[in-house]
């Protein structure tokens, strides 16, 4: 089990220090994919994270992710979380998901019950982890490209603060 997780840890920097483009668009690609991936929208995440990439062209990858802050392991914290909050913002009380009819009806306003708790406290919960990990991201780029560019002595490239490869 620590062999996966240090595998994926691996993975995750690998491809977190082959990122391209300024550390500003890397790190805001990063607190969307975190925004998102934090809130309840668990199916839609991708398509969430594309749309709003879309509108404000930042990292792609880095929003990608970021979204991974929601995985098997942390769902059931998230959640839990997320409704409790929500359910406390909104003066609800314990959801009783017991359907006394099995109508359409029924089952939706059952499912409304759930549904809209667990939306408004995530969508309160995520700036919480969406701005650190904005800043977390900026400074590390900011760090590994440092690191990069000094290891590699005299190079060619501008500093990493101002340095904006190709796209």
């Amino acid at each position: 089990m620590i062999g996966l997780l240090k595998k994926k840890a691996r993975e995750f920097y690998d491809r977190f220090i082959s990122l391209k483009g300024n550390p500003r668009s890397i790190a805001m690609g990063m607190a969307i994919g975190v925004f998102v991936g934090v809130t309840p929208t668990i199916p839609f995440h991708t398509v969430i994270i594309l749309f709003l990439i879309l509108i404000s062209r930042q990292n792609l990858t880095a929003a990608l992710l970021g979204a991974w802050i929601t995985n098997p392991a942390t769902i059931p914290f998230f959640y839990f979380t997320e409704y409790e909050l929500g359910r406390f913002l909104l003066g609800m009380g314990p959801c009783n998901v017991a359907v006394q009819e099995y109508s359409v009806r029924e089952i939706i306003a059952a499912g409304w019950s759930l549904f809209y708790p667990l939306q408004v406290g995530g969508l309160v919960l995520a700036p919480f982890f969406a701005v650190p990990a904005y800043f977390i991201t900026h400074k590390m780029v900011l760090v590994l490209r440092r690191r990069n560019h000094d290891r590699d002595g005299e190079s060619k490239r501008p500093a990493p603060e101002t340095w904006n490869p190709p796209a």
